[in-house]
């Protein structure tokens, strides 16, 4: 018991459940936060993406082919056609209304246009101010418009004599058999969760430790805090810090247990590969946190500025737009952030199945995050007030 006593880092840690036992509202609230952003993400697309989204027809045209058109619109899974309207003008109206996303318009003549073999042209509005809302209707109504622009192929076709297969063979010469890689579901519960949920709870552990760090300036208990420690910065941050890590070590993990586990998302790899990546991943978010504390003594300052820091992580770590196609000065900011590193060990693990042969550069990054806490500690010790410590 006396050498446990007298050990510095357990002081500090044992200081650290004290003041937690206190005043737990904090921890509380962000394990609550990052909970109820788990149970967002899972059930806001249980079936993969949006659907049913409402969408409109312009039917200009009032004939058997428009009217058959519309109803096969209907009977996709993506969309719904809200209304049918008589002209461009009320469609384009309804569609600033935020009523529909989209809409297909259908020209006059167009039945007429086909018994004597001409091309009508189909219109095709989205509104792309709701990215994902406007891109998929959009999707599912190009795809409508290429069956439909198939559909009088094969009719105009007919009319000329041809039979089934030299029609087919004129329609689609070639036939595609697509293999998507890692999501074949193209669920984009999938795409959101694997990586957003990881890089949510790095977010908040490294944002909790500056402002633990901060809070132990602005109330001015540097002092026993650096006392209990023996003076050493670097014991003192592994004691305060280790009772968090281990919290948002288990927060994610449990969510790749879930995710991986019952929600059955692709795991092409070592799961067990895959949980030592998560491990460093919390760590090596705190070591930043540790670095933005040190440099910068200033607590509000300092919560900003890795607000910012963490806010540019989503952007720059890959999973939102590749990293490969951005300039190369932000292709070489990205090697800053942990998630980035999280991102590519997922991809190489889960989604190519590959090994530690893969991987090991992300696992080495993410351990190289410890430089990083030495040099914020030692940033800490040239920022300390002497005063307040003596």
């Amino acid at each position: 018991m006396q050498n446990k006593a007298n050990n510095p880092t357990l002081r500090v840690m044992l200081r650290e459940l004290r003041r937690i036992q206190f005043n737990p509202r904090y921890l509380v609230i962000l394990t609550l936060g990052i909970v109820f952003s788990f149970i967002f993400f899972a059930t806001m697309m249980q079936e993969g993406l949006p659907q049913r989204m409402p969408i409109g027809v312009v039917d200009m045209d009032h004939s058997y082919l428009s009217r058959r058109l519309c109803h096969e619109l209907n009977a996709t899974q993506g969309v719904h056609v809200e209304a049918v309207y008589d002209n461009h003008a009320e469609a384009r109206k309804a569609m600033q209304r935020g009523e529909i996303f989209a809409f297909f318009e259908i020209p006059p003549d167009t039945y007429n246009e086909l018994l004597q073999f001409h091309a009508p042209h189909f219109g095709l509005y989205s509104n792309n101010a709701y990215l994902l809302a406007g891109t998929l209707s959009y999707k599912q109504l190009a795809t409508m418009g290429m069956l439909a622009s198939g559909a009088v192929q094969r009719e105009i076709l007919r009319k000329k004599g041809y039979d089934e297969e030299q029609i087919m063979g004129l329609i689609m010469p070639v036939e595609l058999d697509t293999h998507p890689i890692g999501n074949p579901w193209t669920n984009y519960r999938i795409y959101l969760m694997s990586t957003l949920i990881p890089a949510i709870i790095a977010f908040i552990s490294q944002l909790h430790t500056v402002y633990l760090i901060g809070r132990e300036r602005q109330e001015r208990t540097l002092r026993n805090w650096m006392r209990k420690s023996g003076n050493n910065t670097v014991k003192a941050l592994l004691g305060k810090l280790f009772p968090y890590t281990v919290h948002y070590s288990f927060l994610v993990l449990l969510a790749n247990l879930v995710m991986f586990g019952f929600i059955h998302f692709p795991m092409n790899g070592n799961w067990l590969l895959m949980v030592l990546v998560s491990l460093l991943l919390i760590p090596a978010a705190q070591c930043a946190g540790v670095l933005i504390s040190g440099c910068i003594p200033d607590p509000p300052l300092a919560m900003g500025i890795c607000a910012v820091y963490a806010a540019l992580s989503f952007s720059l770590s890959g999973f939102s737009f590749p990293v490969e196609a951005m300039p190369h000065f932000f292709d070489s900011l990205s090697w800053l952030y942990p998630i980035r590193h999280y991102y590519l060990a997922y991809r190489d693990i889960a989604i190519f199945g590959n090994g530690l042969d893969q991987c090991w550069s992300s696992i080495v990054s993410l351990l190289l995050f410890g430089l990083v806490f030495l040099i914020g500690a030692k940033m800490m010790d040239l920022n300390l007030n002497k005063k307040q410590l003596s």
